[in-house]
């Protein structure tokens, strides 16, 4: 017969491996550190904008730092909440949370069938007791005591010889622990169902105005978003059919004090359909008060300036018109931007350069001083040639391909800067025709969204709060009355022949135990006769 190999000593099967692996994962301590985890992988969430959220913001924030940049993209960082890392985190938090909650239901259900413990042998050894003596018989004594005690604790049956009455409450305690942490698990699968069915787009919308009739248009088709970011099992047949068209768009700046050049609040006021043939309802659409049409929300949460210009080509015609929305690049809304005449005749033209909305200049420098359009001008660079719009590969609006196109230059070899205000025409050199700056238009942005499992993660939450007060505010409590008559000691009446004793247990670490024992003991006395206080004691 071969004899088994002696394991060494800390050597595990590959079961007792699963076995430990399994209590490592679904301890109480692992569960905080994932959660923790999942805390701090949602920070560069918050900080680094999200593709799925703002794919203008990213592409602004790769240009500016395009050394950061590749290591972001092999990170993730653009896209956090559908990472592989993250979602790793998320679902090995899951998994604790179910191993750790779902065993101490199992033991918590026992213990609510329990039936509170016997009193211990000598109950004024417990920190919090008292003690008295009486002439009432024990059993009578005992009779009030489950009278006094029933108002308050859930008492344990009485049995012919125990000689005491025992009480508890305060077991919802455990009871708000569980409800918190299964609340824990209910907010993420709501969050879990709004990842995979839900979705999130956004739009730029420059506001509708006589100069561009056709502009402020939005209509729920997955043409219309500038980008788009479904969850893994959303269908386009969730979107909900509805338009709208931004009509007008304010801003209320502050002027004056410390705080002069920021916004008070925005505006933007909008009409809607449900539906191809809804009635047109009116809204006005505010930061942190959305519009939801059916289970999908609207939210306003961007805005600039859409410099309003008109192209004309060598021959007169005219190869482009209308707003073209600029980028913000700080909080002044000096804004970034490019235009592109695709139809211009010899060679195609290509502006790039700065929007200002309040143009001065200060030592010798071109700045804007306010950010609201009052004193607008356009600094742009001028293109001409093969600017890559015919070759079929996707170009972003918001760049301009200069690599086949030559900059139009000054006859003193300089380039050409077009610097132009409202209402100026400005002709381009060696005939390739010009530009008016005709105006300004608002654009606002919007994120649509559908959230399905919101309401589950706010059940959750609430839920959480309920569980949190109760783990804070319940007092689990255990009490004791003892009677048993006692014998005087050497013929001496020492105060009663009936010993009582009073004893609580408070397994919160309240330290106003003593009054309850006081309370007990005044409850106790004060119905019975011939009671002798003179002999109680106290133990702190």
């Amino acid at each position: 017969m071969t004899q088994a190999p002696e394991r060494r000593s800390g050597e595990l099967t590959a079961r007792e491996m699963l076995r430990w692996t399994w209590r490592q994962l679904t301890s109480m301590r692992t569960a905080l550190v994932l959660l923790l985890l999942l805390a701090l992988g949602a920070v560069p969430g918050s900080i680094i904008p999200q593709s799925g959220v703002d794919s203008l913001a990213v592409s602004r924030w790769k240009d500016a730092h395009p050394s950061l940049t590749p290591v972001y993209e092999k990170l993730d960082l653009f896209s956090v909440y559908d990472s592989v890392w993250f979602s790793a985190i998320y679902l090995l938090l899951v998994l604790s949370l179910v191993g750790c909650i779902v065993p101490r239901l199992f033991v918590y259900a026992k213990a609510m069938r329990a039936l509170p413990p016997a009193a211990p042998r000598n109950l004024t050894r417990l920190p919090d007791s008292a003690g008295y003596r009486t002439d009432e018989d024990a059993d009578a004594v005992l009779a009030r005591a489950r009278e006094v005690l029933a108002k308050r604790y859930r008492l344990r049956p009485a049995a012919e010889g125990d000689g005491f009455v025992a009480g508890e409450r305060g077991r919802l305690r455990e009871a708000g622990n569980l409800l918190f942490h299964l609340s824990v698990l209910i907010v993420l699968a709501g969050f879990g169902v709004g990842a995979l069915y839900g979705f999130e787009g956004g739009v730029v919308i420059i506001q509708q105005s006589k100069q561009c009739p056709d502009c402020g248009t939005f209509s729920n088709t997955l043409s219309q978003y500038d980008d788009f970011d479904p969850g893994g099992l959303f269908t386009p047949d969730q979107l909900n059919p509805f338009s709208f068209t931004v009509q007008d768009f304010g801003v209320d700046w502050l002027k004056s004090g410390d705080r002069a050049g920021q916004a008070r609040g925005f505006d933007a006021k909008i009409a809607y359909r449900q539906g191809t043939d809804g009635a047109e309802q009116h809204y006005d659409l505010k930061v942190n008060h959305p519009l939801s049409i059916g289970d999908t929300d609207v939210f306003l949460i961007g805005h600039g300036y859409a410099p309003v210009l008109t192209i004309r080509d060598g021959h007169g015609d005219v190869a482009w018109s209308g707003p073209t929305a600029f980028l913000p690049q700080d909080q002044s809304f000096l804004s970034f931007g490019v235009i592109k005449a695709r139809t211009a005749k010899p060679g195609e033209i290509g502006l790039e350069g700065l929007f200002y909305p309040t143009f001065e200049v200060i030592d010798g420098n071109p700045v804007t001083v306010f950010p609201e359009d009052l004193k607008p001008a356009l600094s742009m660079l001028v293109y001409t040639g093969d600017l890559g719009l015919d070759d079929g590969s996707a170009q972003s609006v918001y760049v301009l391909d200069k690599d086949n196109a030559t900059q139009v230059m000054k006859a003193d070899g300089r380039p050409f800067r077009l610097d132009i205000e409202p209402g100026q025409t400005v002709k381009l050199p060696d005939g390739l025709g010009s530009v008016t700056f005709d105006g300004v238009q608002p654009w606002v942005r919007v994120q649509i969204s559908q959230s399905p499992g919101k309401d589950v993660a706010l059940a959750g939450v609430v839920l959480a709060l309920i569980g949190l007060c109760g783990s804070l505010f319940v007092r689990p409590r255990r009490v004791w009355v003892r009677a048993r008559p006692v014998d005087d000691e050497d013929g001496v009446d020492t105060g009663g022949r009936t010993l009582v004793e009073v004893a609580v247990l408070d397994r919160s670490g309240n330290h106003e135990v003593d009054e309850v024992v006081r309370d007990i003991v005044e409850q106790l006395q004060g119905q019975g006769q011939d009671s002798s206080p003179e002999h109680s004691q106290e133990h702190a």
